[in-house]
């Protein structure tokens, strides 16, 4: 099974796909992780792609690609896999489906307004050293600006100032929302509420996903 999660920067994509990998158990794959840690880790990969996500705009194709190519291959992937933050365009769509075109394939959108998606990641802070990410609203970590995981320091990412966030979200809306009419016409597209509790919003992804995914299963379908 492929589960690939849509939604603008702050639609809760990384929530949701981890409560998804816990009930299903497949692994959450997030482009952004990937780049992140390509960034940290100096590779030449990382360097190109560091200028483009310091100002809001999209990472190169060739980069993405090459990055996920490498990880849905690996053992963990063999069942199924959760796509987080790919793929943003109509050509990473199709890029993944010719990269492993066998899999049942279902597309969960997180729709929520504009202006909650800036006040989100105005608040959202990043670890320095493990990249667990948190929120000043709803997911404090329990000493100020000190992670619980690793006890390192919080930093606000230079990706998520607001003026950062605005712009993402105008490349989000000129280059990914056409992903929304591309896998409509597939009908492998269904829609939830990303704006209400987390719990809330992920009984709805669980009850689009039970039926494809079970049916795959029942089926006798690889994953």
């Amino acid at each position: 099974m492929r589960i690939i999660l849509l939604g603008p920067p702050g639609s809760g994509k990384g929530t949701q796909g981890d409560l998804i990998a816990k009930a299903y158990g497949f692994p959450r794959i997030s482009t952004g992780d990937l780049l992140r840690k390509a960034v940290q880790e100096g590779t030449p990969l990382g360097r190109d792609a560091a200028a483009e996500m310091n100002r809001g705009g999209l990472v190169p194709d060739s980069i993405v690609l090459t990055l996920v190519r490498e990880r849905i291959f690996e053992p963990d992937c063999r069942d199924g896999y959760i796509l987080d933050g790919f793929p943003r365009t109509i050509a990473q769509a199709e890029a993944i489906e010719a990269l492993d075109p066998s899999r049942p394939e279902i597309v969960i959108a997180i729709d929520v307004p504009e202006e909650e998606l800036v006040r989100r990641m105005e608040g959202r802070r990043a670890c320095v050293r493990c990249g667990m990410v948190y929120n000043l609203e709803v997911r404090k970590p329990g000493r100020e600006g000190v992670c619980d995981g690793c006890g390192s320091a919080l930093i606000q990412r230079p990706d998520d100032r607001p003026e950062v966030v605005r712009e993402r979200l105008k490349v989000y809306a000129e280059k990914t929302e056409p992903l929304i009419a591309y896998y409509s016409e597939k009908k492998t597209l269904r829609r939830v509420d990303g704006s209400i509790d987390i719990e809330t919003t992920f009984g709805y992804v669980r009850a689009a996903l039970d039926a494809v995914v079970k049916g795959a299963r029942g089926a006798g379908a690889r994953t």
